[in-house]
């Protein structure tokens, strides 16, 4: 039977579960680790079918969740990044009492863009997906360096973004592609209007793939939520600028979160 791979480590109080984007693995929030530990129990997942949870297919959104709230804490902040961040936000909407506080990372309740909502091409996400049974290795290599493009440390994030790929078990193309079908499909807009959980929303100012014009919509659209764009940053704002990501992260779980 298939089951996912889970790391607990840290001192703090406060449960913190940590999802990981597309592609990815949980290995992905080594370099900031030591930061949270001080400050929180971590709960580090290599989402169905990534990293050491090998054995899953193509999993829809909701499935996807529903197996790592399988497995969580029974109560915890949840951060997502990118792709991690539509799981934490169904689980935030589909098990409120179990989620005190969502937090979500260069992610959008929809990716793709759609009409007046701004986004990744469609042609660039099936293209995505048409390449992978093509050029495997050359797909994931230009979607890393998509995701680290235009900070000052662009070279360095990418370099570590590739090792956290390479280091750990490859996801089968169908399992990188049931990924990219959720991003192509998934839109949480409206449900997400109707949440009560604490909500932040980080941002990287120089992102080409969750635009910052993003923030400002969810800004007027989600007011009960609290947006921060960190300047300078991409995709992965927590390995470029990991001492204000923390920061950002530490300061809102401490109002919001359960100790």
């Amino acid at each position: 039977m298939e089951s996912l791979h889970w790391q607990t480590e840290g001192s703090g109080k406060c449960e913190l579960v940590l999802l990981h984007g597309w592609g990815m693995n949980a290995q992905v929030w080594n370099s900031i680790v030591v930061r949270l530990a001080p400050h929180f129990r971590l709960h580090r997942v290599d989402l169905p079918g990534y990293g050491r949870s090998q054995g899953f297919g193509a999993l829809s959104l909701e499935e996807m969740t529903t197996t790592v709230l399988a497995g969580a804490p029974a109560r915890a902040v949840w951060l997502g990044w990118s792709l991690g961040g539509l799981v934490a936000s169904l689980a935030a909407l589909r098990a409120p009492e179990r989620v005190s506080a969502l937090v979500t990372v260069a992610s959008s309740p929809c990716f793709e863009a759609r009409d007046e909502w701004p986004g990744i091409k469609p042609l660039v996400l099936s293209g995505f997906q048409q390449l992978l049974n093509e050029d495997f290795a050359g797909t994931i290599e230009r979607f890393l360096a998509l995701q680290t493009l235009g900070t000052e440390s662009a070279r360095k994030d990418a370099r570590l973004l590739k090792s956290v790929v390479t280091e750990q078990p490859s996801p089968t193309a169908a399992v990188l592609s049931g990924g990219l079908e959720i991003l192509r499909r998934a839109d949480l807009r409206q449900e997400l209007a109707g949440l009560t959980t604490p909500f932040l929303r980080l941002y990287g100012a120089l992102d080409g793939l969750v635009p910052r014009k993003v923030a400002m919509l969810m800004d007027e659209q989600f007011p009960h939520s609290t947006s921060v764009v960190m300047p300078k940053a991409s995709h992965a704002p927590f390995i470029s600028h990991p001492e204000p990501f923390v920061e950002h992260l530490v300061a809102f779980a401490r109002q919001h979160g359960e100790r």
